[in-house]
């Protein structure tokens, strides 16, 4: 069903161009990876010019601190600009115009819509902007939160206790409003598949609507919807203002999930390819920095300016940590589903990731269902380039012996394979396609 594909998609797709955690690297004595030593790759990038996009949100930190840290000027890549985007419509916008015509060139992303660009699903007249992803940023750090209003119901992993609120809203004409990012997006299909497992059709009883990360809390307070779906630091900002609680961590839904990637133009790439490496370097080695348990604080800090995310440091460094403050009375010490931006292979590019991300929008009616997913992604993720950058930067190590981390299993139990993405869409009982 998926991977045969038709012409006509094969056609999109090439236009312009375990569940184990995978290996791991030597770790320091507070049990993140050592740093690198210092790497040349000898070969002089072609430019030393790049502009990179991204959203406030936490999971943007190995490209803020490989610019605050210097690890792109490491690389010679002496005018790197990181600029704050409004939204992920106006990235997807200024990735289309690229740096050239006033936008940019890569950006910090929802690993789906890179994919969706180089189909052209979602650019200006459908038409196909080839694009690459280089590297996984993180893994984990995103939450499911729910108004004040339903904060009796304690709700967490089991969506079902909201069908009877949900019902009687539905019988007074109203719908239960749910808020995600990008449509398509991770969060969207997070809270999709945390609706549809405890049966509640998304499309049919609630009103998914969009909002950018930073202004959730605030379109929380004005009760424009009733549960939102974001990464850090929003969930935990919620909590703070008691606006409202987290009902569920992401990684409590797929533990250590893939989520935001570094995307760049394809033709970018392809014109700059010793300069693509020095990015990729200089993003890796920020985000084994981060990673450092022994630099949590000062990334909170660097990151909280107002230039970056505007938000206390406070507010974000306690998840990055893993200590949760639900806001319900629940509370977790040291979680190992912490936001992750280095270890357990968090930034290797897995090809089976990108594979659920295409099939669960297969699912929700947002892709064709011949659409040629192995073509796709064979096509956008770049994962020879993350190991040739792996290797300059001394970390042949912790590359994964494969392009796919294996069989990976959700909370509620139901499985997937990504050699067979087919009988997954079987499994579903709620589903659009």
């Amino acid at each position: 069903m998926i991977t045969a594909g038709a012409a006509a998609a094969s056609t999109l797709v090439i236009h312009g161009c375990s569940s184990g955690s995978g290996p791991t690297t030597a770790e320091s004595p507070a049990g993140s990876p050592a740093m690198s030593p210092a790497a040349s790759t000898g070969e002089a990038p072609e430019v030393a010019t790049a502009k990179l996009g991204f959203i406030a949100l936490t999971d943007a930190a190995p490209l803020i601190i490989a610019k605050e840290k210097g690890y792109f000027e490491k690389y010679g890549m002496k005018d790197v600009s990181v600029v704050k985007q409004t939204s992920w419509a106006v990235t997807r916008d200024n990735l289309e115009l690229g740096a050239d015509k006033g936008g940019i060139d890569g950006a910090h992303i929802l690993s789906p819509m890179p994919y969706f660009m180089a189909l052209g699903t979602i650019t200006k007249g459908n038409t196909p902007v080839p694009m690459y992803i280089l590297a996984r940023l993180n893994t984990n750090g995103q939450g499911i939160s729910l108004s004040n209003e339903y904060l009796d119901l304690k709700v967490g992993a089991d969506t079902a206790v909201l069908k009877k609120k949900i019902d009687a809203a539905k019988a007074a004409g109203e719908k239960f409003k749910a808020a995600v990012t990008f449509p398509g997006g991770t969060h969207d299909l997070w809270m999709r598949y945390w609706l549809a497992a405890g049966g509640i059709n998304p499309d049919d009883e609630a009103d998914i609507v969009v909002i950018p990360p930073p202004q959730m809390v605030s379109n929380m307070e004005t009760k424009t919807m009733d549960t939102f779906c974001v990464g850090e630091p929003w969930p935990q900002r919620l909590v703070t203002k008691k606006l409202g609680y987290t009902a569920i961590t992401t990684g409590e839904l797929w533990k250590d999930h893939p989520e935001k990637a570094f995307t760049m133009r394809a033709d970018w790439v392809d014109k700059n390819p010793k300069a693509a490496k020095a990015l990729l370097m200089a993003v890796q080695e920020a985000q084994i920095w981060c990673d450092d348990n022994a630099n949590k604080q000062e990334m909170c800090e660097i990151i909280s300016a107002d230039k970056y995310l505007k938000v206390p440091a406070k507010d974000i460094v306690e998840r990055m940590k893993g200590n949760f403050d639900f806001g319900d009375g629940r509370t977790l010490k040291n979680s190992p589903l912490l936001m992750k931006f280095w270890r357990d292979t968090a930034s290797y590019p897995y090809k089976s990731h990108d594979t659920w991300f295409m099939t669960e929008n297969i699912r929700w009616g947002k892709l064709p269902a011949d659409t040629d997913v192995k073509k796709l992604v064979d096509t956008v993720n770049r994962s020879d380039l993350w190991k040739e950058a792996a290797k300059a930067i001394g970390q042949e190590a912790v590359i994964p012996k494969s392009d796919s981390r294996g069989v990976e299993t959700f909370f509620d139990g139901v499985k997937f394979d990504p050699a067979n993405p087919a009988a997954y869409l079987k499994s579903l009982k709620i589903k659009t396609a």
